[in-house]
């Protein structure tokens, strides 16, 4: 299907700023209402709208699934070892790496801005592949092609 040509313009100009919002969500988090989820969701149905706006072949030229696909699993991975590392710190009374820094700074919460990111990476790949298989109908037959 053709988008129009202002819908694209539009959409190219707000596509920025709503990735750049989505991170600030993810960024600071723990410090006002938001964090992982939320800014995952953001960065997910921008990726979603780009593919909407774009069509499938740019996206999946820009965005490979492959790429995509690790860049979750080594997301999911330093989640657990960052998580574990802080159960087994917690329960031996360890001393944390990360300090809890001064109130109010990006830095002010430990692990918790480090966990956000990975969370909304996560959760931004995961309604991307989400709504590919809705599109598509098979991801597996749908990113063969790159």
């Amino acid at each position: 299907m053709m988008k129009s040509s202002i819908v694209r313009h539009i959409t190219s100009l707000l596509l920025p700023f709503v990735q750049i919002f989505g991170i600030y969500i993810m960024l600071f988090g723990h410090l006002s209402p938001g964090g992982g989820f939320a800014g995952g969701s953001i960065l997910g149905a921008s990726l979603i709208l780009f593919r909407f706006i774009y069509g499938s072949e740019a996206t999946d030229a820009k965005f490979k699934a492959t790429y995509m696909m690790r860049l979750a699993l080594v997301s999911l991975m330093m989640y657990g070892l960052i998580k574990g590392y802080v159960f087994v710190s917690a329960f031996l009374g360890w001393h944390s790496v990360i300090g809890t820094g001064t109130p109010g700074t990006l830095l002010s919460g430990g692990f918790i801005m480090p966990l956000n990111v990975l969370v909304g990476l996560v959760v931004a790949i995961t309604f991307y592949f989400i709504a590919v298989l809705f599109e598509e109908g098979d991801f597996n037959n749908a990113n063969t092609r790159q």
